[in-house]
């Protein structure tokens, strides 16, 4: 199952393992099965810790592998194959369940330690979905920890029966006690704050505590991580407050505008970018959203104030923006009744759901021509509707587009109507806008490509200067309407939402913050503090 390559890498993994584990099959008569008991078998080759056990009573659902500590009674489940995205997944499992040491904070292992409860977490997951696997990760890791937490992912393309009992139409898609828990990207910090009813207070308790900061940056995408890390070079006491490290960058599959690589990944960058900003002394608050920002002139302190969802205020002497976009939706009936059952955004998580099946993609730019190219090689057919009269994307992508049979691409659509059956999408209603008339496609899936959202909305007290689109409206150095406060990314009114630029504009706010400090005079406050 495993090339030479592979086991070669594989074998130095597992030569960490420091206590005995079992891989318990439960199998049928598929073909996943038989490479399923071909995976097993050749990790069991590669070191006699692993030993391989065949119990058809162990799981009612087959085929699949678990990964036994048999000494703690802890099991991570796989229905399915965990190859492609998930192979990492597997190692991780194999790895935590034989002893080696979780990669968390102490504090952290000991509240998923003391969780009390049974909970048996069940995460549909497809192989080509660059989400799924840090959702799979971090509940692998609550299970190998805590024997009371008990955790399977399953491979939706090998359980289509059970994708379409439980109506499951997003992936990850993630069930507590057979009840549902969550959809898309969650991380581990989310996830114990929802079966951890002290999680958020104890959280709030401690940021409350946090001394003040010279530059606090908001948001912990690709301009934020910058921004960072331009501050901490200058040796200033820098935070990042984010809901979640990489941003939008996580949900991105194709980043091809680096000058530095031909392409590469959004979970790596943004993981790479979160080692690089850990190199320096910045304080990373993730999982933790802005609801306010109090300019310095209004404070009793003289510091900015950034008010957090939580209750928490954190201080600092210049403030970074840098809160990036959101994916712009229709706002049209039923699109919020039928997300993630038939309406989705990510083309790459959710595109194998629809296998098969026929699909439409709203917008005609680059995002939306890209989707369909990818989805026309896994659906029955792709529809692609564009408001304008003309598309926005680059020629190459629309010859692409146009040259696929199972392709249609119709201009001057506007989008009026998700039709469903209760359960899921059944039909799209749009107005050909060039004749006025009502039309009507049947299709079982959407994929929503119409551009970005600024996340600014928490700045609607702030004195903070904001264009008609929400936008915040910066200076050539990164400044603000308000003194202290600088905005990078496209959260902003720079031109051109790319990655790259992200990047160059979150570097330029930091150094136009670190010239603000040099000629602002701290607090007085401060200057106590440090006497």
């Amino acid at each position: 199952m495993l090339d030479q390559n592979m086991k070669t890498q594989l074998k130095a993994y597992l030569d960490n393992l420091k206590s005995d584990v079992h891989l318990v099959l439960s199998l049928d008569d598929s073909d996943t099965a038989q490479k399923l008991h071909g995976l097993a078998t050749d990790i069991a080759s590669l070191n006699e810790k692993v030993k391989v056990f065949e119990d058809a009573a162990a799981s009612s659902r087959k085929p699949i592998m678990q990964v036994v500590n048999p000494e703690k009674q802890t099991a991570l489940g796989f229905a399915g194959l965990p190859m492609g995205h998930e192979f990492t997944s597997l190692v991780l499992a194999l790895l935590h369940s034989g002893g080696h040491p979780i990669k968390l904070e102490p504090e952290v292992i000991e509240q998923i330690a003391n969780l009390e409860g049974e909970m048996n977490f069940e995460v549909f997951i497809s192989l080509s979905c660059q989400n799924c696997p840090d959702v799979v990760q971090a509940l692998n890791m609550m299970a190998a920890i805590n024997p009371n937490v008990k955790m399977t992912m399953i491979d939706g393309a090998a359980f289509q029966d059970e994708v379409t009992e439980r109506n499951i139409m997003a992936v990850p898609s993630v069930y507590l006690n057979g009840e549902h828990f969550a959809s898309g990207r969650i991380s581990l910090s989310e996830i114990l704050k929802k079966v951890d009813s002290g999680a958020e207070a104890k959280q709030a308790a401690a940021l409350k505590d946090k001394a003040p900061y010279e530059v606090l940056v908001v948001g912990g995408g690709p301009a934020g991580a910058s921004a960072a890390i331009y501050a901490a070079r200058k040796g200033i006491r820098t935070g990042v407050v984010a809901e979640r490290f990489g941003g939008q960058v996580m949900d991105t599959m194709g980043i091809e505008n680096f000058i530095s690589v031909k392409e590469t990944e959004g979970p790596k960058l943004a993981m790479a970018l979160e080692e690089h900003v850990k190199d320096y002394d910045v304080d990373i608050m993730a999982e933790q959203k802005a609801a306010n920002i109090v300019r310095a002139e209004k404070t009793e302190d003289g510091y900015i104030h950034v008010e957090l969802d939580s209750g928490a205020t954190l201080k600092s002497r210049s403030v970074i923006l840098s809160t990036g976009a959101r994916w712009r939706e229709m706002n049209v009936p039923g699109e919020q009744e039928y997300r993630n059952k038939g309406v989705a955004y990510c083309p790459h998580c959710d595109g194998p759901l629809f296998k098969g099946k026929k699909v439409a993609v709203i917008g005609g730019g680059n995002s939306g021509i890209e989707a369909a190219i990818d989805l026309a090689g896994l659906v029955e057919h792709v529809t692609v509707l564009e408001f304008a009269d003309t598309l926005r994307a680059d020629k190459v992508l629309v010859d692409k587009a146009n040259s696929m049979s199972n392709v249609t691409i119709i201009k001057q659509a506007q989008s009026t109507e998700v039709i469903g059956d209760g359960t899921r999408v059944t039909a799209l209603n749009y107005t050909d806008r060039a004749t006025g008339d009502e039309k009507q496609i049947e299709l079982a899936g959407i994929f929503v490509q119409i551009g970005l959202v600024p996340n600014s909305e928490f700045l609607k007290d702030s004195g903070v200067a904001l264009s008609e689109r929400g936008e915040i409206e910066v200076s050539a150095k990164g400044e603000t309407s308000v003194p202290g406060i600088f905005a990078a990314g496209d959260v902003t009114t720079v031109p051109y939402k790319q990655i790259i630029i992200a990047m160059g504009e979150g570097s330029k706010a930091s150094l136009g913050a670190f010239d603000h400090l040099i000629r602002t005079p701290a607090p007085q406050t401060n200057q106590q503090e440090v006497a």
